[in-house]
């Protein structure tokens, strides 16, 4: 029996033997498989299983870009803009965390220290500027998002980050700013919801004042905590540019309250004023009446929130006359001198056209015509030029053309064809009826008059300043020979006898040569009716005629009682002169133009 046991035993331990050894090789085999595992997770990442997982661990708290400022010629602040942040928390992540830890700079050191709750609480009740227990109320319960502080400054913002409270985060906003109110109100313009541009240069200039905005990114756990270690990114966000304008803000305040003052005392519908700089092109001012304050749009109608020395498009009237003795002159057709025998009224392919004054037949020189402002005169001197020639010469003096100066819904007139014009609008278009333009177009065309005959595009936006105060100008438009320096002259002289010999002595400034122009309009009704609603009533004129400098236009749209007693001149003298004065421009010298009114 002890020989068969010992047999039988010996028998059983190879087997054994295989049993273990099929064992740790499946043990083996399972070790390498997810050893394996590991590594292609942990260390190849194959799937990016571990991008994953630290994305959704991140948190982004986007910072706004400064939104860049509107300002003047001198840097006079028109809109601006300031960063503000609000504290936000969620409260079920600050309730459940009793401490947290945080990085901190001991004995010149990094370490990582234990903070509790109430510690944190009552750092940022002081860094808040608020009473702990308020803050232990606003930052407790179970609230996902709970708006603790507003309107906070960056720097504070920036402490309340530092504190690296479990559930407290921030969001940026930009709160836009107008200093002058509704000084170049309509110009600058407004943002919706505080963000995106809406009118005026907010609308035009947006991608240029807006900038790009920044990005913090950190770390969380698990349990919503913050990773004192863990990811901490910082992208700055990347300030918009300021847009720096040809105005003057005090010129062009003073203007405002001129127009407005004389809008109210005539009851019109509207009035407008522009400055423009003779040399540069230059718009120095551009007066609205009930110009809108950004800073609360909504109280004015929605139709006073643009600029309607642009939008507006209007028959110019008696304004247009020097367009049509400039044409005369460099077509060789006519001079300042030559003589017209007119009647009291005056009938041309059965067209009857009269004076606004009574008058028998007289000689006039076509200076008196325009010192006057005769229409009859001008219909027959105009008729010199042919239909084609009228409407071309219109077109090169910018009249169906948009001056492009940076502002929304910019009118660019109406220049009907000349085969379309019927047998009166083909001698109405000589004296600013039967066309439409907008005040800014009409400037422009006295600018090149004053300009020796050289149209220099109208400028608004002067320079982009990049957050790092490097300025890049904004180029000039091409000019544009329109008249040659003799033909400008020439005009110019005239529109200078109006004031001396004719009949715009209203004009006159002590001390400075003045040329001037006044118009009057029929103005179509804006409902629809048939006929005309009241009356357009202008006056342009430029100074010193000696070296023109500045155009000055004041435009008033249906003011109320009888046209013949309406004047702009006393507003013009009053603009003119702050203008003069605060560029320095000294007194003319020499002999002013005394062109006869009258022929021999």
């Amino acid at each position: 029996m002890a020989q068969g046991t010992g047999k039988a035993g010996r028998q059983k331990v190879p087997n054994a033997t295989k049993r273990l050894r099929l064992g740790l090789s499946i043990m083996l085999a399972l070790l390498l498989v997810v050893g394996g595992k590991l590594f292609l997770v942990q260390g190849l990442d194959v799937g990016g299983m571990a991008e994953a997982a630290l994305d959704n661990r991140l948190r982004p708290t986007v910072l706004p870009a400064e939104r860049g400022s509107i300002v003047d010629e001198n840097g006079t602040v028109l809109a601006n803009s300031v960063i503000r942040y609000n504290i936000t928390v969620d409260q079920a992540v600050n309730t459940k965390t009793e401490s947290f830890k945080r990085l901190e700079t001991v004995n010149g050191k990094e370490e990582l220290v234990t903070v509790s709750r109430d510690q944190g609480i009552s750092e940022l009740a002081d860094v808040l500027g608020m009473d702990t227990q308020d803050v232990r109320k606003a930052v407790t319960g179970e609230r996902t998002y709970y708006v603790v502080a507003k309107d906070l400054k960056p720097d504070v913002e920036d402490r309340v980050s530092n504190l690296q409270i479990p559930g407290i985060l921030s969001e940026g906003t930009s709160k836009r700013v107008y200093p002058n109110g509704s000084v170049a109100g309509g110009i600058v313009g407004f943002l919706e919801n505080g963000t995106t541009g809406q009118a005026g240069l907010e609308q035009t200039q947006d991608e240029i004042l807006r900038g790009t905005p920044g990005k913090r990114l950190f770390e969380i756990g698990a349990d919503g905590l913050r990773i004192p270690v863990g990811v901490d990114q910082l992208t700055p966000a990347q300030d918009g540019k300021d847009v720096k304008l040809t105005l003057n803000s005090d010129i062009q305040y003073f203007a405002q309250q001129a127009i407005q003052s004389q809008s109210d005392k005539l009851s019109a519908e509207w009035g407008v004023i522009i400055v423009s700089d003779v040399k540069t092109g230059n718009i120095i001012a551009m007066a609205d009446t009930n110009a809108p304050d950004p800073n609360d749009p909504g109280k004015v109608a929605a139709k006073d929130r643009g600029v309607r020395s642009v939008t507006a498009a209007y028959e110019p009237g008696s304004v247009e006359k020097p367009l049509t003795t400039a044409a005369l002159i460099q077509e060789g057709k006519s001079s300042p001198l030559d003589t017209f025998t007119i009647p009291p009224s005056l009938v041309i392919d059965g067209q009857q056209f009269d004076d606004a004054f009574s008058h028998g037949t007289e000689k006039r020189t076509l200076a008196g015509i325009i010192g006057y402002s005769m229409n009859t005169g001008t219909v027959m001197a105009g008729s010199r030029l042919t239909r084609d020639q009228r409407h071309d010469w219109l077109q090169k003096f910018g009249i169906g053309e948009a001056p492009d100066i940076g502002l929304p819904a910019e009118a660019k007139g109406i220049l009907t064809p000349a085969a379309q014009w019927d047998d009166r609008q083909q001698y109405t278009v000589l004296f600013g009826q039967g066309v439409s333009q907008s005040t800014l177009q009409t400037v422009r065309a006295y600018q090149t008059i004053a300009n020796d005959g050289v149209m220099l595009q109208p400028r608004l936006i002067d320079s982009y300043i990049s957050p790092d105060g490097s300025e890049e100008k904004v180029p000039a438009k091409p000019s544009r020979q329109i008249v040659s320096k003799n033909t400008a002259k020439q005009v110019r002289d005239m529109l200078e006898s109006a004031v001396t010999e004719g009949e715009i002595k209203e004009a006159a400034l002590d001390g400075y040569r003045v040329g001037a122009k006044t118009g009057t309009s029929e103005s179509p009704c804006d409902d629809g009716t048939a006929g005309f609603c009241g009356y357009t009533a202008s006056i342009l004129g430029m100074a010193p005629m000696d070296d023109p400098r500045f155009i000055v236009e004041v435009v008033l749209q249906r003011p109320k009682g009888s046209i013949y007693g309406i004047t702009n001149g006393p507003v013009f003298r009053s603009v003119m002169s702050q203008v003069l004065r605060t560029y320095n421009v000294p007194p003319s010298t020499g002999e002013p133009a005394r062109l006869p009114q009258y022929a021999k």
